[in-house]
């Protein structure tokens, strides 16, 4: 796992490997970052999506880790009450502005899970278990999975491990934050 964020590796992906094979985070969930994400996904501030969207282009490797782009999906109580899904929002920018194609509903949120920043690590981890499917063909792609923000990586995780399972060769995260 490769972060762009100043640590590389924690302590817990070095003795758990996560399933998915980097990270690239615009920047840690501190002050002013954590009030944009709070202000996109509270607020309604879609403007934010793509400023976030534009920001990952603009740090786009060359070449490309991926294929093809997918955002993390919210349950579809939460979506309603919402909206919105803000890593939504922020995929469909950025997938347009690197010219790769997002493939919305290829990744399905099944479970309507509690919120994850509430909850401890282990209560991450249980509380996404088997969150996911597949509901698309990923077989033989390298996929950009796009979220909010990364806190123990369990949502990513459980992600990459779905993808890989339906036969995607590589998955990359995008996130807008990480928790130092």
């Amino acid at each position: 796992m490769r972060l762009e964020t100043a640590a590389a590796m924690c302590g817990h992906c070095i003795a758990q490997p996560p399933a998915f094979d980097a990270t690239r985070a615009l920047a840690d969930y501190v002050a002013p970052v954590s009030g944009m994400v709070g202000a996109l996904k509270f607020a309604a501030r879609l403007d934010l999506a793509d400023v976030f969207a534009r920001l990952f282009a603009a740090r786009e490797p060359s070449p490309r880790e991926a294929d093809l782009v997918i955002a993390i999906p919210l349950s579809h109580k939460r979506e309603s009450e919402r909206g919105f899904n803000q890593s939504r929002e922020i995929a469909r920018g950025y997938a347009r502005l690197i010219d790769l194609p997002l493939r919305d509903g290829v990744l399905l949120r099944t479970v309507h899970a509690a919120p994850q920043q509430s909850l401890a690590r282990a209560a991450r981890q249980r509380n996404v278990r088997g969150a996911f499917a597949v509901a698309g063909d990923v077989r033989g792609q390298r996929v950009a999975v796009v979220d909010d923000v990364m806190t123990t990586g369990s949502t990513l995780d459980d992600v990459a491990s779905v993808l890989k399972r339906a036969g995607a060769v590589q998955v990359v995260n995008r996130v807008v934050a990480r928790t130092p």
